[in-house]
């Protein structure tokens, strides 16, 4: 019997928790250290709950993983692999993008319009973010406009307005492809848009539009300028491939286009041996000659002046 309790005391002595042993905190008449105690008291005897300790260190690890991605500028890099995953998720359950169907598309090749649209053969529909993807296609310049419509559970359709190349914009040594709002389209000129009219200046990308239809007006001049400069933003000066420089004014170009086509018919004036022809003045036109032409000129003019004053010195001694 004895036996039997003194077994039961060890064991109840076993199950009953130890004492707690509170550490002697210095000071003990301050306001701080009693503060300290209660903490410390409240710390010793917090219950955890089971797995806390596990949550806790996934979470520790998740910010340090997200502080080295921000310390990394790696932000781009984990949101594609969060695409992917689930991109991944989406087409398990059948919304992978199987179709897609394109329309307006002239200039840009189909592989090109689903590079800039961020398509890829694992792409979902679910996640495809079409206000995004719109976005991406307008920040183009050849794309005007764009339409993106999502059809579950996996067709996608997008329809764009392509710019259509107008105009060669030449500015500080550089030719670019330009559309007729002045948006260049390609730093280079590919071979098939070499003949396209030749702008040069700055403020000529936005000013050809009204240039190229103030010329298709005088087709007989139109087809025979090369480049066309514009000058402070103001006026055109009109390069002709025979070398011969137009000088129009800033207020009605057009009328002074009439003129030289007048001109060019009536004296033809443009197959002469000038250099420019100025018609910035209304009431006159200014012609100037070539070094040839004048050399030519001035030695006709001596040499009457002399015939003259030979002539004149006959009829003294008669």
């Amino acid at each position: 019997m004895d036996g039997r309790a003194h077994s039961a005391q060890v064991s109840k002595a076993k199950s009953r928790r130890a004492p707690v042993t509170v550490p002697h905190w210095p000071g003990a008449g301050s306001r701080w250290p009693r503060t300290l105690r209660r903490w410390g008291m409240t710390l010793v005897n917090l219950n955890v709950p089971r797995g806390a300790g596990a949550s806790a260190v996934a979470l520790f690890l998740l910010a340090t993983v997200s502080y080295g991605v921000v310390r990394g500028e790696h932000g781009g890099d984990l949101a594609a692999n969060v695409q992917d995953v689930c991109d991944a998720t989406a087409n398990a359950f059948g919304f992978r993008i199987s179709e897609v169907a394109l329309a307006g598309e002239h200039e840009l090749p189909r592989q090109r319009i689903l590079d800039i649209a961020g398509i890829t053969a694992n792409s979902s529909l679910v996640f495809l973010d079409a206000a995004q993807t719109r976005a991406r296609l307008v920040g183009n310049p050849w794309i005007a406009e764009a339409t993106v419509l999502k059809l579950y559970p996996g067709r996608l359709r997008i329809e764009i307005k392509e710019r259509k190349p107008f105009a060669l914009w030449q500015k500080d040594g550089r030719v670019n492809l330009i559309a007729d709002d002045g948006t260049v389209l390609e730093t280079f000129v590919p071979e098939r848009y070499a003949s396209l009219p030749m702008v040069v200046g700055v403020g000529a990308e936005r000013a050809a539009p009204g240039l190229v239809a103030m010329l298709q007006r005088f087709p007989s001049i139109a087809s025979q300028v090369q480049a066309s400069v514009l000058v402070a933003e103001r006026r055109w000066t009109l390069h002709l491939k025979n070398g011969i420089e137009v000088l129009l004014p800033q207020d009605a170009p057009d009328r002074a286009l009439a003129n030289l086509v007048d001109l060019a018919q009536s004296k033809q004036l443009l197959t002469r041996d000038i250099t420019a022809v100025d018609l910035r003045l209304a009431d006159r036109v200014y012609v100037r000659q070539s070094d040839a032409a004048f050399a030519v000129r001035d030695a006709a003019v001596k040499a009457a002046e002399k015939a003259r004053k030979k002539a004149a010195g006959k009829g003294g001694e008669a």
